[in-house]
C-alpha cells in the first residue's frame, strides 16, 4: 500500500501539500501522545476529538478541498469534486467537520484506542506504550486522510496553487 507521498506521484504540488500535512499531523499527533500517557479516564479521547475537528479541516484546506475552496470552483470543476469524494467514501473531505463526525471517523482506529486505554494504567511501561499508540493512532489517521485527499484531487484533476 502506497504510502501518501508515493500517491501524490510526480505532482510537485501534491508532494508539497503532502509535506506540509505531515508536519501538521506530527505536531497533532505529539500532543495526542502526550494526552495518551496521563492516566485519566477519557482525557485522551477528548484530546483526539479535539486535535482531529482542527487538523481534518487545516488537511482539506492544504490540498484544496476546504468548504470554502471548492465554493470558489466554478460549477463544473465543483461537480467534478463533488463525484471524486462520493467514489473514495470519505465524509471527512469538503465538509465542515464536527466533534460527532470526528468521533464517528475515528472508529476506524478502534482497537489501537482499546489498546491504549489499556496501557495508560500499567506504571510508566504502559504510560509509554499507551503514548506510542496515540501517536501511531494519530498519524495513520491523518496519513490515510492525506490518501483520500489526493485520491479527490487526483480524480477531479484539482490543480493546487
Amino acid at each position: 500500500m502506497p504510502n501518501a507521498l508515493q500517491l501524490a506521484g510526480n505532482d510537485a504540488a501534491l508532494q508539497a501539500a503532502v509535506r506540509r500535512g505531515r508536519q501538521l499531523l506530527h505536531r497533532r499527533a505529539l500532543m495526542a501522545a502526550a494526552a495518551s500517557a496521563v492516566p485519566v479516564p477519557g482525557l485522551d479521547w477528548a484530546v483526539d476529538a479535539a486535535l482531529l475537528s482542527r487538523l481534518i479541516p487545516q488537511l482539506n484546506k492544504e490540498f484544496g478541498l476546504a468548504p470554502e475552496q471548492i465554493d470558489q470552483l466554478d460549477p463544473g470543476k465543483r461537480e467534478q469534486v463533488e463525484k471524486a469524494v462520493a467514489m473514495v467514501g470519505s465524509v471527512l473531505i469538503g465538509s465542515f467537520i464536527s466533534r460527532d463526525l470526528v468521533i464517528k471517523a475515528a472508529t476506524q482506529i478502534g482497537k489501537r484506542m482499546a489498546t491504549r486505554q489499556l496501557a495508560k494504567y500499567i506504571p510508566l511501561a504502559g504510560q509509554l506504550v499507551a503514548a506510542s499508540v496515540g501517536y501511531a493512532a494519530i498519524r495513520y489517521f491523518g496519513e490515510e486522510h492525506m490518501k483520500d485527499c489526493i485520491r479527490v484531487a487526483q480524480q477531479a484533476q484539482l490543480r493546487l496553487t
